[in-house]
């Protein structure tokens, strides 16, 4: 029986299941496909959703429509937000998660959406067409021979293409512990022109909750009044429960340093790079000797578990030296460890092969997001599966893809650094890759966002009514701050005291909004005496103060964009042959060759190429479109 779909997702963790709905519900007819059925969505790693930057990219997916910020508000253990006391650019909101019930909340809500089948299949082969210059996908060939047909295919393997799991020096195929990992899919691209390296990443021992003393722990418990991801209303309202700190010492970092040698890493037996941003812990004892201590925080995984995921104590060491690191640690002396830690080892294809719309430029219809594309995280992955969904939608409806600029989203941030440069370790967002960071807020997503994915057909009439109202509300409510007076009163000065702030001559509560020190509970305080009592209810006080009191640096950064926006706008011809131009360096030629970049400020961001680079590629592009005019 033939079998025949728009798109085939290969691969169901957070990118894969971003992609399959955003291409189911823009109408296309998707097949999610996933090696077993029971870890749809799985949290493989930290049981965890957001932090710092990777917030960001939750809630972009929810303006947009996406699912990943309402999985994680339906299923958090606690909701927290870091970075409260530092400036609104770099604050963020992350979720401890049930990762079991995440898990089965995003398998049961994509079993009920239309347009989108759910399989069991390993993919060992990619279907293409190439009896044009330019090969187009067809399909793909599962493990038992089954050939399933399709317009479009989105890759979204995570970790399990040709994946090996290290403890210590032993080893063994895997994706993950105790899951298959993925053979036949590397070798099928590879055969097709694409270029495949390899990555690691890893991940801490699971201690029993029940072997653990909480009681001389630090608890670190939620935020009293959460905030959450998803910018849809009625967010509910979970019991939370506390995470642990504990902290390595002498005796700890004494047992990591005798067994290095026992280390495959530094035994040299994996050779590629993991994280830098998410070291292991061997890495941080020897990377950071003057350094006596390092927080390690007991994360619970799930409330129908006693397992506690111990964070920032990723190692492949062997097991019995896990044992004495696990019990030199205050709190578990008596721990006793459910799953080991391990490293794991996989192949990815480098992003410099696809475009921004996270098509190949080789072979047409075929898409790539997620860790395979040599990022890390399961944000990171979900916020390329919803671009590659869809532009795998729109690409079979031949209509042009959907570009996000690094000025309008942390999206774009993380797609142009994937696309553009060549990247030797995996990627993590950071508030630091975005020169745009005080305008790409986790508070604004909507802003930026909704209207695009209302244009794209992700947002629903709800949801956008729900957007518009917040709109308004603002609005009008800036419209009450520039037009209330507050007068220099003894009752006005006695309120304002209690904030560090007097007023000598009348002010607007919009100027006085300005001031650093004065926060909306201020100018709630002073509201409350003055004749301005229209309802204030659910108007988002912290966008509005920020776009009061920042609103100096918002505009300046909107001129630094007018002035980027010359480069995005001036396109390279596809046909320019950067080889040819001798004035260019010989590593820019070779860069630019290698990535053909389609505008000169993509250009501008290839490592290797100088700023006499760019004058060198912006005086021949003059000098075409000058030679085009005057032929005609």
């Amino acid at each position: 029986m033939e079998r025949s779909y728009d798109i085939i997702v290969v691969g169901a963790g957070h990118s894969g299941c971003e992609a399959a709905h955003a291409s189911a519900m823009l109408g296309a007819k998707t097949l999610l496909l996933a090696l077993n059925l029971d870890t749809i969505a799985l949290m493989p790693c930290n049981p965890a959703v957001g932090g710092p930057a990777k917030s960001h990219l939750v809630k972009e997916i929810d303006a947009l429509g996406g699912l990943m910020g309402v999985a994680a508000d339906a299923t958090y253990l606690q909701l927290k937000t870091l970075n409260a006391s530092k400036g609104p650019a770099v604050r963020s909101l992350r979720a401890q998660s049930d990762k079991k019930e995440y898990s089965l909340w995003v398998k049961n809500y994509l079993e009920n959406i239309p347009n989108l089948d759910i399989y069991q299949a390993m993919v060992t082969k990619l279907i293409v067409d190439e009896t044009s210059q330019k090969g187009f996908v067809r399909g793909v060939e599962t493990s038992l021979g089954e050939v399933l047909y399709a317009k479009s295919v989105i890759i979204t393997t995570g970790t399990f293409l040709a994946g090996k799991v290290y403890v210590g020096l032993k080893s063994n195929t895997a994706g993950r512990a105790g899951e298959f990992a993925s053979y036949g899919l590397t070798d099928s691209l590879i055969s097709l022109g694409f270029k495949s390296k390899r990555l690691k990443t890893g991940t801490p021992p699971r201690i029993d909750g029940r072997t653990i003393n909480f009681s001389i722990l630090e608890e670190h418990w939620g935020d009293e009044k959460p905030s959450f991801f998803s910018f849809l209303p009625d967010r509910p309202i979970r019991k939370q429960i506390p995470c642990h700190l504990t902290r390595t010492n002498s005796k700890t970092h004494e047992i990591i340093l005798a067994n290095l040698d026992k280390s495959p890493i530094y035994s040299g037996i994996i050779e590629c790079v993991g994280p830098r941003y998410c070291p292991s812990i061997e890495d941080k004892v020897v990377r950071f000797k003057d350094k006596s201590s390092h927080h390690l925080f007991l994360e619970p995984e799930g409330r129908s578990t006693k397992e506690i995921y111990l964070q920032g104590c990723s190692t492949s060491l062997p097991i019995e030296i896990q044992w004495q690191i696990v019990r030199s640690l205050p709190g578990l002396e008596n721990a006793q460890i459910m799953r080991p830690a391990y490293a794991v080892e996989y192949d990815y294809f480098p992003g410099t092969q696809f475009n921004h719309g996270l098509m190949s430029k080789n072979v047409d219809g075929l898409f790539i997001a997620g860790q395979v594309l040599g990022t890390s995280g399961y944000e990171e992955a979900a916020a390329q599966g919803i671009v590659a969904g869809i532009n795998a939608a729109r690409f079979i409806k031949n209509l042009e893809p959907i570009i996000f600029e690094r000025n309008s989203s942390y999206i774009g941030t993380l797609i142009d650094d994937i696309v553009t440069k060549e990247m030797d370790e995996p990627y993590r967002m950071l508030t630091s890759r975005s020169e745009y960071r005080l305008l790409l807020r986790q508070d604004n997503a909507d802003q930026r966002l909704t209207p695009l994915g209302r244009e794209i057909g992700l947002v629903n009439d709800f949801r956008w009514k729900v957007f518009n109202e917040k709109i308004e509300k603002m609005k009008n409510e800036k419209i009450r701050l520039e037009k209330t007076k507050v007068q220099s009163t003894k009752e006005n000065n006695e309120i304002l005291n209690k904030y560090n702030q007097s007023i000598d001559e009348p002010i607007s509560l919009y100027d006085l909004l300005k001031r650093p020190g004065v926060t909306y509970e201020c100018i709630k305080d002073l509201r409350r005496g003055l004749a301005c009592q229209a309802s204030t209810a659910d108007i988002p006080e912290f966008e509005i103060e920020t776009e009061v009191k920042y609103g100096g640096y918002i505009n300046r950064q909107l001129f630094q964009i007018s002035q980027q926006d010359k480069f995005e706008k001036i396109k390279i011809p596809q046909e320019l042959d950067f080889l040819e131009l001798k004035h260019l360096s010989n590593e820019a030629r070779e860069k630019l060759n290698k990535i053909k970049p389609i505008t000169i400020g993509q250009a501008s961001r290839i490592g290797g190429v100088s700023p006499a680079d760019i004058t060198v590629l912006l005086a021949t592009i003059k000098q075409k479109k000058t030679s085009e005019l005057a032929s005609v």
